[in-house]
């Protein structure tokens, strides 16, 4: 489990392919930047972008992990040497800073606008019709790894589209200041609504 809120920037700095075969996955080697690593051991759990993945080596300032092919195309910037955002697996001694993530991509958005409003940030993200049912006004969503609030939301034919108000300092520590129009992001929905629509679904 995870809170949402990055502790650090990375970096994916190397991608060794695991096999020959047209579906064989990938060894990602990350740069753990500020990410303390000495409580880090083998078969922990770090999210990378809001993908929970397994620490199948340590390499110095930093760790590698192995990506199936399955994962890679359900997600979105695993798949490229670049900046990713970084969060070890919660404790239970640590605060609950965002809400209860579990570092399972549901779905990729797609970035529509990310423009300035005043000292903050404006993104409005297209996603998925079938997700569009779990976003709700004040609601959570994780995009990228990052515990962020949904301000507003619009159906449409295509989905759903959603705006989030991301202060300065969000955009500063996290790879979100990145984004543009085009961009695909990782997506996970809030926990509790997975639960409420099962709960909702069956028939006594």
């Amino acid at each position: 489990m995870f809170t949402g809120i990055v502790a650090t920037v990375g970096k994916i700095s190397s991608i060794t392919p695991l096999g020959e075969e047209p579906g064989a996955g990938v060894r990602l080697t990350v740069d753990a930047g500020g990410l303390p690593m000495d409580d880090v051991a083998l078969g922990d759990s770090i999210a990378l972008n809001g993908a929970c993945m397994t620490v199948v080596s340590k390499t110095g300032n930093g760790f590698a992990v192995d990506v199936s092919r399955e994962s890679l195309n359900r997600t979105a910037g695993l798949d490229a040497i670049g900046e990713v955002n970084l969060e070890k697996a919660l404790t239970l001694a640590d605060r609950l800073g965002g809400h209860l993530v579990s570092g399972h991509v549901d779905g990729l958005g797609t970035v529509l606008r990310f423009d300035p409003v005043g000292e903050s940030m404006e993104l409005v993200v297209e996603a998925p019709r079938d997700m569009a049912k779990y976003l709700a006004y004040k609601g959570s969503v994780v995009v990228n790894g990052v515990s962020l609030t949904v301000n507003q939301v619009r159906d449409t034919e295509k989905g759903c589209e959603f705006s989030i108000n991301l202060i300065p300092h969000t955009v500063q520590v996290t790879t979100l200041k990145h984004l543009k129009p085009g961009t695909r992001v990782n997506l996970e929905i809030d926990l509790i609504a997975r639960y409420v629509e099962r709960m909702l679904s069956l028939k006594e």
